[in-house]
């Protein structure tokens, strides 16, 4: 688990077909000092997370392939949970 703050949203016009319809969006990974932890990434969302929002990042591949239905998705980082303020 990995928190995260939301920079904001992207597309893709040229995807993996396990990745139409998904919400993509740009965090930067912080660490428990909420300094920058890292470079930032495309994750996906199923939470309707909004810039500034604090969120909980997951790598777990089980997880992700599960939200998007396609064991071979590229996909490694989504969302699961926003942070309450």
């Amino acid at each position: 688990m990995q928190p995260a703050l939301v920079l904001g949203t992207t597309r893709a016009t040229v995807k993996h077909p396990s990745l139409v319809g998904q919400r993509l969006l740009v965090v930067q990974p912080i660490g428990v000092d909420r300094q920058s932890d890292g470079e930032p990434l495309i994750v996906i969302d199923h939470f309707g997370a909004s810039p500034g929002d604090s969120v909980i990042l997951t790598s777990d591949s089980e997880h992700t392939r599960s939200l998007v239905g396609d064991r071979r998705t590229p996909v490694r980082w989504s969302t699961v949970g926003v942070i309450d303020r």
